[in-house]
């Protein structure tokens, strides 16, 4: 499905409602960015520019594409273009404040949610007003201006509407990205959700959300993407997400991604009722042993009872399996790949290595095993792989895909 910006789509929704004029620019829809910068820049003549960078790389340990660099050559191009100052966000920046800045050779970061951050920004370059203080703001050189802060009620925080943001897709193949909750607690290992968005689960208001799809729905949109990490947490929560939906009645198609505890019948059949079609489950393993070392909440029996549900009220099953992780061996590869398949699922999505990010246990792990350096700058993809599966690991993936049409992997080498 093509990837539309909602990050940036939500903090363009703020900077227009604090009074400013916005224009928003999507140019993963663009196949000659220069041009269109050009003609975007000239028209608008802007007096400030922000930057998304979503991701930083595909987190394939193959062949691993950089995505930053993109983004220095549009921030080149937009210093070409304009004498306006340059500001860098986006979940990717987030991760990486400091030396995603001084690689971009932006002006200035803005780490974590840019909803008010943003709009704060220009009020204070209109007056002259020092930048210093500014919570979430990077200076290259001066780093962190102060400990930034999250919304505690995203209800705070204006959702972008069809009048600021228009995607150019046909409507029959566009899937609209639904965040409705920010936050995560689980803190499993590899995972850096909390550095992007904190560990405190924060909402929008069930009414607020269906409302909002509901005029997109009116816009001609039918599918919705809802793209929090834990569709599931917490079950009240989604349980009264799906109550509003088929209540209001938009009739719309949707997918989720659901972490695999805490589901039950009264959910899925929710689910199934407001629309849902599809799940993505990242239970990761089919190892008790490395679902503990990844520090998962669940069981494997869960997984299993889950993924029976789902599949008796008809909702398509996608599975991710991430191998290589630290305790990794060819049995415990092989364990997931029998338990995998026991789930008959529509769809598996296998990786093969780890992507280290910065604070968390795996980086922790990494440094002790000599894997990496704690001087490194993992802004450049690092990746880990458990000893003597280098050459195994793809050999064997290779041989199973054969008669699994369903697997989507990274290249098995």
């Amino acid at each position: 499905m093509p990837t539309l910006p909602l990050g940036l789509a939500c903090v363009a929704a703020a900077t227009q409602k604090a009074g400013h004029e916005v224009a928003m620019l999507d140019l993963m829809a663009e196949k000659d960015t220069r041009s269109t910068l050009k003609e975007a820049i000239e028209e608008i003549r802007p007096g400030l520019i922000g930057i998304s960078a979503r991701n930083i790389d595909d987190q394939n340990m193959e062949n691993p594409r950089f995505l930053l660099d993109p983004v220095k050559e549009i921030v080149t191009d937009c210093r070409n273009l304009s004498e306006a100052a340059i500001v860098l966000g986006g979940a990717g920046y987030s991760i990486f404040p400091e030396s995603a800045l001084s690689f971009s050779g932006a002006d200035m970061g803005i780490q974590g949610e840019g909803e008010t951050v943003f709009p704060e920004l220009i009020e204070r370059m209109e007056r002259g007003a020092a930048l210093s203080g500014m919570p979430g703001l990077y200076l290259p050189g001066r780093g962190l201006q102060r400990k930034r802060s999250f919304a505690k009620n995203l209800d705070t925080l204006p959702l972008p509407e069809t009048d600021l943001w228009s995607p150019s897709y046909e409507k029959e193949e566009l899937w609209m990205p639904v965040q409705t909750r920010r936050g995560c607690p689980l803190s499993c290992s590899y995972c850096c959700t909390e550095v992007i968005e904190g560990r405190v689960i924060r909402r929008h208001s069930p009414n607020a959300i269906v409302r909002w799809i509901a005029r997109w729905r009116k816009a001609g949109i039918r599918q919705f993407y809802f793209v929090d990490n834990t569709f599931n947490l917490p079950p009240s929560y989604a349980k009264e997400i799906c109550r509003k939906l088929i209540d209001h009645g938009p009739n719309i198609r949707w997918w989720c991604i659901l972490y695999p505890k805490k589901v039950d019948r009264e959910l899925v059949g929710l689910m199934a009722n407001a629309g849902c079609e599809q799940v993505s489950m990242g239970f990761e393993s089919g190892s008790e042993r490395i679902l503990k070392n990844l520090n998962k909440k669940f069981t494997l029996k869960e997984v299993h009872q889950i993924s029976e549900m789902l599949s008796d009220h008809g909702i398509r099953r996608m599975g991710f399996l991430l191998l290589g992780s630290p305790g990794e061996t060819r049995e415990s590869v092989e364990e997931s790949l029998v338990f995998v398949d026991s789930l008959k699922l529509d769809i598996l999505k296998i990786t093969m290595g780890v992507r280290i990010y910065p604070y968390t246990s795996l980086a922790t792990r990494a440094i002790e095993e000599g894997v990496i350096s704690s001087l490194d700058d993992l802004l450049f993809p690092r990746f880990y792989l458990a000893k003597g599966l280098e050459a195994w690991l793809p050999e064997t993936l290779k041989k199973w895909a054969v008669t699994r049409p369903h697997w989507r992997a990274q290249d098995y080498g």
